[in-house]
């Protein structure tokens, strides 16, 4: 094991600790009051097209987005993993049934539903993602499988990281792989992002 991802483990482990010991009702709270930011976000109003994340575990519940998405006449897309390849894809979904248990037990679209792809698909986009830890600076820490780097690497549209505030950090340890996303949602409103270091 690397020292970098030795260090990225132990700050997965911590995160993931205080987000699971979170009591059920300060969840719920945080959760709405992050949805209901996302839902005055201008990026999310003029968006045609959202990507959004199922949630597993403790992760912030973002489901309520898909049904005012739906509602607002937008379009949304959901993550399928290809566990070989460790790459990702999204479908676009119309309802809750598209949606099956897939790779590491997370809902899944349904393998014939159509493609979203970011290099040919027309419609302002927008990309929610997950994370067990963020930096000021919008750099994330996921799972260690690299998905979303590899996804957000060719996504050009709008990339929002989910958070609870517990979980954003004055700095992360970074490979040269990682990308940090345009801006943080939290139960607390809308995070700024300061200039990363160079």
């Amino acid at each position: 094991m690397t020292p970098l991802k030795k260090e990225k483990d132990a700050i997965r482990r911590e995160c993931a600790s205080v987000r699971d010991s979170m009591p059920a009702d300060e969840h719920l709270d945080y959760d709405t009051k992050i949805i209901n930011t996302v839902s005055s976000l201008i990026s999310f109003r003029h968006a045609d097209i959202i990507l959004l994340y199922a949630p597993i575990k403790s992760e912030i519940d973002v489901m309520p987005i898909f049904e005012l998405a739906l509602s607002r006449g937008k379009k949304v897309a959901f993550p399928k993993c290809n566990t070989e390849e460790r790459t990702m894809k999204f479908h676009f979904v119309s309802s809750m049934d598209d949606l099956e248990i897939g790779a590491y037990g997370i809902r899944e679209p349904k393998e014939n539903l159509p493609i979203y792809d970011p290099e040919t698909t027309s419609g302002v986009a927008v990309c929610f993602v997950p994370g067990l830890a963020f930096d000021v600076y919008g750099y994330r820490l996921g799972y260690g499988k690299g998905y979303y780097d590899k996804f957000m690497n060719v996504f050009r549209g709008s990339t929002i990281g989910v958070a609870y505030t517990s979980q954003i950090l004055p700095s992360l340890p970074k490979g040269r792989f990682d990308k940090h996303c345009d801006a943080l949602v939290t139960e607390k409103g809308i995070k700024p992002l300061k200039p990363e270091k160079r």
